[in-house]
């Protein structure tokens, strides 16, 4: 996709792009592709595919939902994916990057700055150690984990009211599994909103899950229970 193709994208879903937008596009998708030819980022190596395949793909959560001052969490957000595409489109949001990989904490701290991009929080290390419980409007993923696992890394850390907003490919397997769980953490039914993307590349999935009641205090748990031992309610 060209980066003039991408604009036009937008705009058939009422997102009207600045030129210091597009600059900060263009300057996002150049440092990108520099940055990962000495460090694995991204398995997308040129332009066109940065535009369609990352750029567009995250830009998505804008045809949805109109961002304003909302604090967000990016779980995960490996090179800024929805995160950092959310800001640029949404400069006056309350971001939160989060991910236990350091090289890419390290780009994403370099890059903000190369954006001119100042009031944007990155954090290395897990998830499960943040201590700002009931703190966040919205938590964001895309591509992170089965919905059960991210339920639990995610509602926590929200407002009551606040939501979920995961971006997935695929979600029929894993969402029967989750519901158990977000209902124990005091999550509402998952509500799924499905998006045709462009250029043959399908359907994407936007899971909204509110968060209706507040969560336990002990949750989450540590990691390596949350994989091992799916939440189940007691049998009175």
């Amino acid at each position: 996709m060209k980066k003039e193709e991408f604009y036009k994208e937008l705009e058939k879903n009422n997102i009207f792009l600045t030129d210091n937008q597009k600059e900060q596009f263009k300057i996002y998708c150049d440092y990108l592709l520099e940055y990962n030819t000495h460090t694995n980022l991204t398995a997308i190596r040129d332009e066109e595919g940065v535009y369609l395949k990352h750029f567009l793909d995250s830009a998505s959560v804008g045809y949805i939902y109109n961002l304003k001052k909302e604090k967000i969490l990016d779980i995960g957000t490996g090179a800024g994916f929805p995160g950092v595409v959310l800001k640029i489109l949404f400069p006056n949001i309350e971001l939160t990057l989060i991910d236990s990989n350091n090289k890419k904490t390290t780009f994403l701290k370099n890059l903000l700055e190369k954006l001119n991009i100042s009031d944007v929080t990155v954090i290395n290390d897990r998830v499960e150690n943040l201590k700002n419980k009931d703190f966040f409007d919205i938590v964001t993923s895309r591509a992170v984990s089965e919905l059960r696992i991210l339920a639990e890394l995610s509602l926590p850390y929200l407002k009551l009211n606040g939501k979920i907003v995961a971006l997935k490919s695929h979600i029929e397997e894993e969402l029967q599994k989750s519901l158990e769980t977000i209902d124990i953490l005091g999550g509402s039914k998952p509500l799924i909103n499905e998006i045709l993307l462009p250029n043959s590349i399908g359907k994407r999935c936007i899971i909204e899950v509110e968060k209706i009641k507040k969560t336990d205090e002990i949750y989450p748990r540590a990691y390596d229970k949350i994989l091992k031992k799916p939440l189940k309610k007691i049998a009175k």
